[in-house]
């Protein structure tokens, strides 16, 4: 497939549907078996700021059952800000929202909960065998995440909390508060 390639022009199985079963039988359904079925015999799944997921069946389903599926707060939802689907990968761009109300060892392992709210944006890189998934990449601003949830104070840190998310929902959100404030401080600009 060409980079400017339409995908709805080539034969095959539709992998945004793919993604979207796999993703409701994670948080929807909560169902394992309908999750492992959707996946190829040996995946691998990394999110990639907490290194959690497993390699092959046997890990990722126990990494899935033990700490992924059911395992997130009640109140947790998802919105797509983008989708881009190539021939053998998709890559969703999200952000999460959630009360961090329970233990959540896939994105706060050891934190016990705080009740605070998050807003998080999340990208999902999730690779295809055929119609089957084959692996996922699951990135996330861990420095942003422990902002919003009091584990880690911004102010002599270049890093921000939920303005991510914000900023993504809405380009005309400022930018460069980050570099100003530093300026501010007298940092090194």
């Amino acid at each position: 497939m060409s980079e400017h390639s339409d995908p709805r022009d080539v034969d095959g199985p539709d992998l945004g549907a793919i993604f979207d079963t796999h993703v409701a039988d994670e948080f929807e359904a909560k169902d394992l078996d309908a999750t492992m079925s959707t996946m190829v015999e040996e995946p691998y799944v990394t999110h990639v700021p907490t290194l959690a997921g497993g390699v092959g069946a046997e890990e990722v389903r126990r990494f899935y059952g033990a700490h992924f599926i059911g395992r997130w707060p009640d109140d947790v939802s998802i919105t797509q800000v983008s989708r881009t689907v190539g021939a053998e990968r998709v890559v969703d761009e999200l952000i999460m929202n959630f009360t961090h109300d329970r233990v959540m060892d896939t994105f706060l392992p050891g934190l016990a909960p705080t009740g605070r709210s998050v807003r998080l944006p999340v990208v999902v890189v999730m690779g295809f065998e055929g119609d089957k998934v084959a692996y996922e990449h699951i990135y996330w601003d861990q420095a942003s995440l422990l902002v919003q949830v009091g584990a880690l104070a911004p102010a002599d840190l270049p890093v921000s909390g939920v303005e991510q998310a914000e900023k993504v929902l809405d380009k005309d959100r400022p930018s460069n508060e980050l570099i100003e404030r530093a300026a501010r401080r007298g940092g090194a600009t």
